[in-house]
């Protein structure tokens, strides 16, 4: 079944600055996922965004949390209903008039999926974050340590070896990396030390 979406226009722009509170997402996101291996992805590419929001878009505590929403919820229908995907939650989001940016970004985070080219930075970000997190989290789950002592070094190797995770694109994280202008080396050494901190949880 094809996931394309078949539009390239979301929400309204008069709902620009639009968000739900935190605890209305975290709310929409316990209830509409239930596998605890999906959330903790999920928590994880929230935090990625926000830190990169603050540390290098400077936005502040407003246009962090639009970042950090994008990234809890990108993939809050796959769970549930993973032949909707993206679809309801976008229209989810757009009968709760969420602000445009954040519903956007959610919709372009698989562009060859969903047909939707990400355009700002919190698209590209979010595309990028999502396929390189999920494979630095595999890479983890296979070292004692976890991530203590994980380095760039050892995360490359992985993205090298096409059995290792084969589930993530390698052609995306090349694609999402060249859309934003950034080496997939620094995008890596940002990612190691900021994810580790999310275990997971409420």
């Amino acid at each position: 079944m094809s996931l394309h979406l078949g539009r390239t226009q979301f929400g309204n722009t008069a709902n620009t600055g639009n968000v739900l509170t935190r605890e209305q997402a975290n709310q929409l996101f316990n209830e509409w996922v239930l596998n605890p291996k999906l959330k903790l992805h999920m928590q994880q590419v929230a935090h990625l965004m926000s830190c990169w929001a603050k540390e290098k878009e400077l936005l502040d505590d407003a246009g962090q949390w639009k970042w950090e929403m994008a990234g809890l919820l990108h993939d809050a229908d796959w769970d549930q209903w993973p032949d909707l995907h993206c679809k309801k939650i976008i229209e989810e989001l757009e009968q709760r008039n969420i602000d445009p940016e954040i519903i956007r970004a959610i919709a372009s985070h698989g562009h060859a999926h969903f047909g939707v080219e990400p355009a700002t930075n919190m698209d590209k970000m979010l595309y990028a974050f999502d396929e390189l997190s999920g494979l630095i989290h595999a890479y983890s789950l296979m070292r004692p340590g976890g991530y203590e002592g994980m380095d760039l070094k050892g995360v490359k190797k992985r993205l090298k070896e096409k059995s290792f995770a084969a589930n993530v694109s390698r052609e995306d994280i090349t694609d999402a990396c060249e859309r934003v202008g950034i080496q997939p080396d620094e995008l890596i050494t940002f990612i190691i030390p900021r994810q580790a901190t999310v275990t997971g949880g409420e």
